[in-house]
């Protein structure tokens, strides 16, 4: 039990609660003060491994979904939970009143893409629109996937920047990074982790 704290002095005892600890949750008020927790808390601990799990901002009755954004936030989050990866885990009073998906939702789509792999399109897919992700001709967000012949665009859940897979034949040749406003490639990565495109 922690005495009543004043001003930031909650991140900073979080901060240091929550610092090569087993994991540990932190549930606040509101989103806002759940948002200011997480930034106090990594500025008073830089290399914690902080998470917050954001607000679907929306009601339960509502007729639009959430923004793609928030639910690449979420998964992301999640994934980190369920390897390890995460400290000090944030979320607001509300939020932890909604349903998540289970671990074994995540663990059975999330699957990766690595350099040399063999990758057979109808396959690939098969597995996107399993895993919720939308076909569109040109990819600009956050769940949707394209097909250009030897050239697949992928924008996966949970990360700010799409990627570009070039194959040759059934052949992983090249997976690079791509802008979104201008569509140019930026550097190589050797592997793409794909979390679902969708929490359930």
């Amino acid at each position: 039990d922690l005495p009543p704290l004043a001003g930031s002095a909650d991140a900073l005892a979080l901060a240091r609660l929550g610092t090569g600890a087993r994991l540990r949750v932190a549930i606040a008020a509101s989103p806002l003060e759940a948002q200011r927790l997480l930034e106090e808390a990594k500025w008073f601990a830089p290399t914690l491994k902080a998470h917050l799990l954001p607000d679907w901002e929306t009601l339960p009755y509502d007729n639009f979904s959430p923004h793609q954004d928030l639910i690449s936030e979420r998964l992301a989050t999640l994934y980190a939970v369920t390897q390890g990866d995460c400290e000090l885990l944030i979320v607001a009073a509300s939020t932890a009143l909604a349903r998540i998906a289970p671990p074994s939702f995540l663990a059975g789509h999330t699957f990766f893409v690595r350099k040399g792999d063999t990758l057979h399109l109808d396959r690939l897919r098969e597995q996107l629109t399993v895993a919720g992700y939308a076909h569109v001709t040109q990819v600009v967000a956050a769940g949707e996937y394209s097909v250009r012949g030897g050239l697949v665009d992928l924008f996966p859940m949970g990360t700010q920047l799409p990627y570009r897979i070039e194959l040759f034949d059934d052949t992983v040749e090249t997976i690079r990074v791509f802008d979104v406003d201008s569509q140019r490639t930026l550097y190589p990565v050797p592997e793409i982790r794909l979390l679902p495109a969708r929490e359930f």
